[in-house]
Formats: structure tokens, sequence, C-alpha cells
């Protein structure tokens, strides 16, 4: 029997913005995606749970497919 490998889509995240002044709410979103610091970059699997959080902090990330 052949592997199965399917080959997800994933996102490049990046923090481009400090979330120090916005609501906890925002930097909690920041945190759950990964991303610890400025200019630290994670992946991500591209699906709708990740894009909703990406929404929320478009002002604070960069997103590269």
């Amino acid at each position: 029997m052949a592997k199965r490998t399917t080959k997800k889509k994933t996102l490049r995240i990046t923090l481009v913005r400090s979330p120090i002044g916005y609501s906890k709410r925002q930097k909690r979103t920041v945190r759950a995606l990964g991303l610890r610091r400025m200019g630290h970059t994670v992946e991500q699997v591209d699906n709708s749970a990740v894009r909703g959080m990406i929404a929320r902090v478009s002002h604070l990330v960069k997103v590269e497919e």
C-alpha cells in the first residue's frame, strides 16, 4: 500500500507591530497564533480558524501564503 501524502497549505505569519496598547483579547490572539516578539515568524496551517484569528489582528501581522 502506498503512503498518502497530502501537502497542506500553510501561511507564514509575521508580527510587525507590537500588541502593547491593544486589548487583552488581541494580545491573546497574537499569542495563540504562536507569535512571541516583534519580527517573529511562524507557519500555521491554512484553515478557517487561523484565518479568523488573522482577521482579528490584521493590523499587527503580515501574512504570506
